[in-house]
């Protein structure tokens, strides 16, 4: 899985991009030199290459583009189960699998029987989207199994990722020369591609490109930044957590208005 987004379309948090991540001089080890991150298409091409004949990708005109590996590759790598989907001009690519896959189909009424992972997480997407108000950590929330997805929304430009908590299934974060967000569960291709300025995604959590990082588990709590430093010395894009110490304060909100395409902190 590899997603990569301009940053008009997605706005990550801060940390995460590494103020070491344009320096190109040589670090404190003999031989090693601190690679500067690569653009996406960069990014895109690295990708396909660690998987020939095996990946796919669709790109949109703005700066986005999603690519995935075939399901029916043998690629070592490839432990999971791997779906892309598309309907309404709405786009998700998943990993992992649910275990409530049949209740969340009866739950949302979807009788077609080729309905899996990935049609439902757009399914759910256009619920919130459309038929609010349903708060977003709640949905996410009931999605039961080890997973990784990233949305895109071609109509509105939103994008929207979420990890879950089991930890089974990878996924990392960076950022790219041109400052757009990359998300892929190959380290390699996160770390090859943004340099200093990536980390591991934290499980649990959620992403939406208008929301920011939020725990679906604690949706209460705010996401901590903690400093990364490399083997090197080098500050690198930070861990995020959840802060047990604080916690959001606000009404939550009720009505039309609480819908996906104004989801903010009160949720």
């Amino acid at each position: 899985m590899l997603a990569i987004f301009h940053k008009q379309f997605a706005h990550p948090p801060q940390e995460l991009n590494s103020p070491e991540s344009s320096s190109n001089i040589p670090s404190g080890k003999p031989g090693s030199v601190r690679r500067p991150p690569k653009n996406p298409d960069e990014i895109l091409r690295d990708f396909h290459s660690s998987h020939p004949k095996q990946s796919f990708s669709a790109t949109f005109s703005g700066g986005a583009a999603l690519a995935c590996v075939a399901a029916h590759s043998t690629c070592p790598s490839s432990l999971h189960q791997r779906l892309f989907c598309c309907f309404d001009e709405i786009y998700c690519v998943f990993v992992g699998s649910l275990h409530n896959l049949s209740s969340l189909i009866k739950q949302y009424g979807l009788c077609c029987k080729s309905t899996n992972e990935a049609t439902l997480v757009i399914e759910a997407y256009r619920t919130l989207r459309d038929r609010g108000p349903y708060p977003a950590d709640q949905v996410v929330k009931d999605l039961s199994g080890s997973f990784a997805f990233v949305v895109y929304d071609n109509k509105t430009g939103a994008v929207f990722a979420a990890l879950s908590s089991e930890g089974e299934v990878p996924l990392y974060w960076g950022i790219a020369a041109d400052g757009s967000v990359v998300i892929c569960d190959d380290r390699d291709i996160v770390k090859g591609g943004c340099g200093k300025s990536y980390a591991p995604f934290p499980t649990g959590c959620m992403f939406h490109s208008e929301g920011g990082l939020k725990s679906f588990e604690h949706p209460m709590n705010k996401m901590k930044a903690m400093p990364r430093v490399d083997s090197e010395g080098v500050m690198c894009g930070a861990n995020f957590k959840v802060d047990t110490y604080t916690k959001i304060n606000s009404m939550p909100r009720v009505g039309s208005a609480a819908n996906w395409a104004s989801w903010d902190d009160s949720h």
